[in-house]
């Protein structure tokens, strides 16, 4: 397996996008059955994660349970998006006019939300997650990621 890239190093970083894809494409395939396309949201993955310090690995394992890697998901809470982010937050971090259905958008805020959390739980992942999910006090959905997380798209170092 790839090792998750340092920011300064472009060869580990193309590494590890060859590699994601070819699991994104393995896992979802019609999610995005594009090879090209897969490796533009991974680009963007790994931009957005890396500008608020989360593991990209982590958000694919955040959007693979939320959305499956659908860019179009909508809950019945009204979550939008690859991340499920609640149109609420337009208000609290964006604009009005933000869609939360284009995929680079719906990383920024995603990203920025769950480094929020993290930063509010002290580095605690289990209450981030939790919190991102609205699920403060179980842990249900954080065990989830994290399962997808080390099952799936974790890399070694």
């Amino acid at each position: 397996m790839a090792a998750e890239p340092d920011s300064g190093d472009h060869f580990d970083a193309q590494v590890w996008l060859l590699d994601m894809q070819s699991r994104l494409a393995r896992r979802h395939p019609t999610a995005y059955p594009d090879r090209q396309a897969r490796l533009r949201l991974l680009q963007r993955v790994y931009v957005e994660a890396r500008r608020v310090a989360l593991p990209p690995a982590l958000v694919l394992a955040l959007i693979d349970v939320e959305s499956r890697f659908h860019p179009a998901a909508r809950s019945s809470a009204g979550a939008r998006g690859l991340m499920q982010v609640m149109p609420f937050w337009k208000a609290e971090i964006g604009r009005p006019q933000d869609d939360l259905e284009d995929a680079a958008t719906n990383l920024r805020y995603g990203c920025t939300i769950l480094a929020h959390y993290l930063t509010r739980e002290n580095g605690d992942w289990t209450r981030a997650l939790a919190r991102y999910n609205g699920s403060l006090g179980r842990t249900t959905y954080p065990e989830r990621v994290m399962a997808a997380w080390y099952q799936r798209w974790w890399v070694v170092r």
